[in-house]
Parts: C-alpha cells; sequence; structure tokens
C-alpha cells in the first residue's frame, strides 16, 4: 500500500498530508474540511471568523464560543500568564500594527507601539467555564493565536485520521509537522525530518532528525521579515517592547508528541539565552530542543542524541 497524499493552500502557507489507508480519499476529503472549519474558528486575519468575534466585541460584551476555541484560549492564557513566558496571546494589536508578513507591513513609530502594547495585558482576557464566554475587557483588545493555533489543529487532524482508522501518516501545516504510525518507506520505519538552515534557501537543511509518533515544530527570524532602510524586522515580537525580539538566536525547534506544545514552547523559549533554554527543557522530560545560532552553530537536548544528524 502507498501513501495517498493532499495538498490544500490555506492558513497562509501550503498544507500537506500523506496518509496510509486502503480508501485514502475520503478521509483525505473530511481532513480538509476540517482544515477549512478550524481556519474560519481560529484566524485573527478573517473578519468572518468566530475569534474575530470576541475581538470586534472588545470592550462591549462576552462572547460565548465553540469549546475547541474556548480551550485552545485557556491553554493560550495559562501559558501568557506563566513567569517568564515570552509567549501573550494577546499580542494581536501589536501584530496588526506591524503586519509584518503581509503586503501593508509597516515600521510603526514608538508612540504608536507603546499605544497598542497597552492592549496586550493577559489579566484583562476573563473567561466563563460555565458558558464558555471570552470577553476583552478594554476596546481595541485583540487575541491572536497564530503561535499556537497549527499545533493544535494538527493535533485534532491527527485524532481524526487515527478514528478512521489511518494506519500511518504525516501531517505538515507549513513547517509544523505531526508523524503517527510507521514510515513504511524507510528501513527502520522512522521519518526523518529536515531542519531548516537560517542562513539558506527554504528546503536547504542544516540537520535532519528521526522521529517516531512525534510533532516538530520550528520557530524562526528568517520566516517572515520587514526590509527597510537597509534593516531586517522579523515578525517575532518581544511582549515587553513590542519590537521584534532581540537575540542572536535564528531558530527553536521543539520536538514532543503533541504538536501544541511544541508551538507554545518555541514562542515561550524565543529570545531567552541558550542555557536558560536548554534548563527550562530539562524541566519537562515531554520535550526536546534544537537552537541554531546566527553564526549557525547548532545546540540540541540530550533526548536527541544518536536522532539528530547534523550536516557538516
Amino acid at each position: 500500500m502507498k501513501f495517498s497524499s493532499r495538498k490544500i493552500r490555506l492558513m497562509g502557507t501550503i498544507i500537506e498530508i500523506k496518509i496510509l489507508h486502503h480508501d485514502a480519499e475520503p478521509i483525505l476529503d473530511e481532513a480538509e474540511s476540517l482544515l477549512h472549519q478550524y481556519n474560519m474558528r481560529f484566524s485573527a486575519n478573517d473578519s468572518r471568523s468566530e475569534l474575530m468575534q470576541i475581538n470586534l466585541n472588545a470592550g462591549v460584551q462576552p462572547v460565548r464560543v465553540h469549546p475547541e476555541l474556548f480551550e485552545l484560549i485557556e491553554l493560550g492564557l495559562s501559558h501568557s500568564l506563566a513567569p517568564g513566558s515570552h509567549l501573550n496571546i494577546l499580542m494581536g494589536p501589536v501584530v496588526q500594527l506591524w503586519r509584518i508578513g503581509f503586503d501593508d507591513a509597516q515600521l510603526p513609530t514608538g508612540t504608536e507601539i507603546m499605544k497598542q502594547l497597552a492592549l496586550t495585558n493577559p489579566k484583562k482576557l476573563q473567561l466563563n467555564n460555565w458558558d464558555y464566554s471570552v470577553y476583552l475587557m478594554e476596546p481595541g483588545m485583540k487575541i491572536d493565536l497564530g503561535a499556537i493555533a497549527k499545533g493544535y489543529i494538527a493535533d485534532k487532524v491527527c485524532a481524526m485520521l487515527k478514528d478512521r482508522g489511518v494506519m500511518s501518516g504525516f501531517i505538515n501545516l507549513g513547517g509544523n509537522v505531526l508523524t503517527f504510525g510507521p514510515a513504511v518507506h524507510h528501513a527502520d520505519q522512522l521519518w526523518v525530518i529536515g531542519i531548516q538552515n537560517p542562513q539558506k534557501a527554504r528546503g536547504e537543511n542544516i540537520a535532519l532528525l528521526k522521529i517516531a509518533e512525534e510533532s516538530v515544530v520550528t520557530s524562526g527570524v528568517y520566516e517572515r521579515v520587514l526590509e527597510l532602510n537597509g534593516q531586517r524586522y522579523h515578525h517575532i515580537f518581544d511582549p515587553k517592547t513590542g519590537y521584534p525580539m532581540a537575540t542572536n538566536i535564528d531558530s527553536i525547534t521543539i520536538v514532543s508528541k503533541k504538536s501544541v506544545d511544541c508551538e507554545i514552547w518555541t514562542t515561550r523559549l524565543f529570545g531567552k539565552d541558550i542555557q536558560t533554554i536548554m534548563n527550562e527543557v530539562a524541566q519537562h522530560p515531554e520535550l526536546e530542543v534544537i537552537v541554531i545560532t546566527n553564526e549557525n552553530e547548532v545546540f540540541y537536548s540530550k533526548g536527541l542524541h544518536n536522532r539528530l544528524f547534523i550536516d557538516n
């Protein structure tokens, strides 16, 4: 039996799903339909989305939402409030101000940044577990789940595929990779995932990683940039300053069972020094990490020894 695959342009990227099943097409149709459903639930760039109804009612009234949207916001909020976390799902006003990655990207003034930064306090997001309602306490506040939604979606699609009896699968949401079952095309039945070289064109790897049923997610300063007057501004913002994170790290890759955990921790850790990143990951046995500096140095956690093959 061969893998059947489907490519979909959605969520600002190319999504690819490969599955091993004797009747794959109806399952791939269902997966594609699910992706469109989640896009309309979580998008911060579509005024019709369920998430945007919360943002449009900021300072006006609570909005009852689907339990899955509530679950993801609740998860994102808990990690936004964690001590020392660089994740903040309330960074929507700042993200929308810069618009890095879109045609209308701009370099805002310091005054504009400070004005929007004042609207990013996660303590001003109220959640009601009784009726799944979400309330942003001040007008202009915006939730942005872009740092965690793809991981959550990948986990949900994976669960659906397994429920439909898919033996083996590969899900790639624009670089957010999740695999399950054996990689039957390899003798050792392990999947091989390329780790992007931040200094080179997309698809040129600095290392190869072998995984089983795991997710691999990378956040990097090279992914979306604004170039202006000889300066490069990347899309990973410092929640304290509202400016792109000042760091000597070009990318962080997290490996874990759940894709949403990978996404959360790439953002929580981005901008910290290498030793702090390694120490924090060491406290979470479910996580592994690869860090690549702007000098193309590669650091990785002990659990990836014998699984990561660096291109020298």
